[in-house]
C-alpha cells in the first residue's frame, strides 16, 4: 500500500532534451487545461499545495515529476488553452511526444474530462492517441459535484457512445470537492505499486 503522504515534488522540466531517465513505473495525469488537474493530484494525496491550483487555465507549462518509493508522478502540462503564442504550443506538442514515444515506463495514465460536457476534438485526439499507442490509461471524469446522481449517469452514458468505443474504457466520476472517486483512483494507484513490488 503507498504511504500517499509521503509524495515529494522531485523536478519540473519544460524542454524534452531535460526529461531525466525512466527508470521506475510512472503514473501520469494529463488533461486539457483548467480541467481540474491539479485539484485532482492534491486531493488524492491529501496536499494542498502539492501542485499548483491556477483560475487562470495554461498555468501548468511544464512536466512536473513526483515520487513516492519506487512509483514516479508525472503532471503533464494542460492543452487546448487557445490563447497561447503559437511557439508554445510547438514547445509543448515536442515535449509531450517526447515524453509518450521515448520508450518511458508509463505504467497508466488518467486522462481527465470535465464530466458535464462532451469531449472536445483535443480530448478525442488525446483518446485516440492513447488507444493507437497501447498506452493503460482510464478517464477520470471532473467536477462531478456539479451535477446531480442522475446528471452524471446521463452523462455516462452519453459517454460512452461520445467516445468511439466508450463502453470499453473505465470511467471514474471524479470530485476534488467532495472526495468522490478519489478511493477508486488511489486503488489504481496501489496495484501499479504492488505489481511493480511482485516484478522486483
Amino acid at each position: 500500500m503507498l504511504n500517499l503522504h509521503l509524495v515529494q515534488f522531485e523536478s519540473s522540466y519544460g524542454v524534452s532534451a531535460q526529461l531525466p531517465p525512466s527508470n521506475m513505473p510512472e503514473i501520469a495525469f494529463a488533461g486539457r487545461s483548467n480541467v481540474g488537474k491539479s485539484s485532482m493530484i492534491n486531493k488524492v494525496f491529501n496536499q494542498k499545495s502539492l501542485a499548483r491550483v491556477s483560475s487562470k487555465p495554461g498555468k501548468t507549462v511544464t512536466i512536473n515529476f513526483f515520487r513516492l518509493g519506487e512509483i514516479r508522478f508525472a503532471d503533464l502540462p494542460g492543452y487546448g488553452y487557445a490563447q497561447v503564442a503559437k511557439s508554445e504550443k510547438q514547445r509543448w506538442s515536442e515535449l509531450m511526444e517526447c515524453y509518450f514515444s521515448s520508450g518511458r515506463n508509463i505504467a497508466l495514465i488518467f486522462q481527465l474530462l470535465d464530466m458535464r460536457h462532451a469531449p472536445s476534438e483535443d480530448d478525442q485526439r488525446m483518446i485516440d492517441y492513447l488507444k493507437s499507442s497501447g498506452f493503460c490509461f482510464v478517464l477520470v471524469l471532473t467536477k462531478a459535484d456539479k451535477l446531480s446522481k442522475s446528471q452524471q449517469n446521463e452523462r455516462l452514458s452519453a459517454l460512452k457512445n461520445e467516445i468511439p468505443d466508450g463502453g470499453d474504457i473505465t470511467m471514474i466520476p471524479f470530485s476534488a470537492q467532495t472526495g468522490e472517486g478519489v478511493s477508486s483512483v488511489v486503488e489504481m494507484m496501489n496495484k501499479i505499486a504492488t505489481e511493480n513490488i511482485n516484478r522486483s
